[in-house]
């Protein structure tokens, strides 16, 4: 009698971003007669890969002990600690090496393609999904979903047509344009609230003009009324702030700023980390060293020419003065002006290609040792769709691998 053939697991995945798409490569691999499709609504699949880090890709980041790497998620923390033990950046590194791709980790430990293009990420990612066979759906997106004989799910295309699955995987993204919300609740999920992360700050002042493109390579930064503060390097833009420093400082504020509407007073130290003390302590050693000086020639602290000068300026200092003919009182003022300039920000700008969002998913109802909903059997969910982002840095490309690999695996598993 001859064996009837058996019919072979059905897996979507709804976007084909880095989770999504890591998510369908994942369930492949873990599940050879599966197939796996992605539905991308938009033209392109990975587009957040391409343009990462100005088109290098920063594909992770070099932390490796699971404690410290959940340290820079504002949110997901607790909950992602367990997948990392699973599928960290070390996994990631090895699963590309096996591919043909290698890494590079620079001074800050960000990881790019040695290449310095995302295309070789894109590339090796395509190639892995048609050795496996993934049917790749780009201009097909999903309007809505319904569970039909208590298991199946039956996606409503926005073609028009109708088809069936016996696994789902939701990684549309986060943000508030993504189908994955509107399509969770109708799940039964929640969605907490969604608000930009990873954004720089409008401000107009005087002390910031002419000075676009400057950079200082270590400051802290801090909204004392939200009990937020961060350092970093800090970039001087057009429109106000930016650079790392800012970016984390909005990542771990983005539910508090949101609800104070971008405005909000900050408070810059450009020494980095000295205190008032301290700075007019160095200002007072360089006066005795350096009395026929004048004080725009011998910079006391890590802060650029151009940037001291106009900080002398607004201490109300001559900036040919002789160190010698400076006051005590000149001198705290300048000291005060470089540990505690105070900005009044008036909104907020995406930073480039850092479209983040913070919210998504409740976390709660989710099985993070398998990324399966708690609601829904056979419903998995993977990146940003979830309420999980993290800082600057190569890490929310990191949740997006650790998830996608999870919730791959384990759709793919009967």
């Amino acid at each position: 009698m001859s064996q009837q053939p058996t019919t072979p697991m059905l897996i979507a995945v709804i976007g084909g971003g880095a989770a999504g798409f890591f998510a369908a490569i994942s369930a492949a691999e873990a599940n050879a007669t599966a197939a796996v499709t992605v539905f991308e609504k938009s033209p392109h699949f990975l587009s957040k890969v391409k343009v990462s880090g100005g088109g290098r890709c920063n594909v992770t980041h070099s932390c490796f002990d699971p404690k410290e790497l959940v340290k820079c998620y504002p949110r997901g923390s607790k909950a992602l600690l367990g997948p990392f033990y699973q599928w960290q950046p070390r996994d990631m590194i090895e699963w590309l090496e096996s591919r043909g791709v290698e890494l590079k980790t620079e001074s800050d430990g960000r990881m790019f393609p040695v290449t310095d293009s995302s295309q070789t990420i894109i590339d090796c990612f395509l190639g892995s999904a048609s050795d496996s066979e993934i049917a790749l759906r780009s201009r097909t997106g999903v309007n809505s979903v319904r569970i039909i004989d208590s298991n199946h799910f039956e996606l409503s295309l926005a073609t028009g047509q109708s088809e069936e699955f016996d696994r789902l995987i939701i990684a549309s993204g986060g943000g508030k344009s993504a189908s994955s919300h509107a399509i969770a609740t109708s799940l039964g999920h929640t969605n907490t609230q969604l608000v930009p992360s990873l954004f720089t700050f409008h401000i107009r002042d005087e002390r910031l003009d002419g000075l676009p493109g400057l950079s200082v390579p270590q400051v802290t930064v801090s909204c004392h009324d939200a009990r937020l503060e961060q350092s970093g390097p800090l970039l001087i833009t057009h429109w106000g702030l930016s650079g790392p420093a800012i970016l984390k400082l909005s990542a771990w504020g983005a539910r508090e700023f949101a609800q104070r509407d971008y405005r909000f007073e900050l408070l810059v130290n450009w020494t980095g980390s000295l205190k008032s003390s301290q700075a007019i302590a160095a200002l007072s050693d360089s006066k005795r060293a350096n009395g026929a000086k004048q004080i725009n020639s011998h910079i006391p602290f890590p802060i650029p020419r151009r940037l001291w000068e106009r900080l002398i300026q607004f201490a109300k200092i001559q900036p040919r003065t002789q160190y010698s003919q400076i006051s005590k009182v000149q001198l705290q003022a300048l000291a005060e002006t470089c540990v505690a300039s105070r900005f009044q920000v008036t909104g907020k700008s995406m930073n480039k290609e850092e479209f983040v969002t913070c919210g998504g998913v409740s976390l709660d109802e989710i099985d993070f040792k398998t990324l399966e909903s708690k609601r829904q059997p056979k419903l998995y969910f993977a990146g940003e769709a979830l309420d999980i982002d993290g800082v600057t840095g190569g890490f929310n490309f990191q949740a997006a691998w650790t998830t996608g690999r999870i919730a791959g695996s384990a759709a793919a598993i009967d």
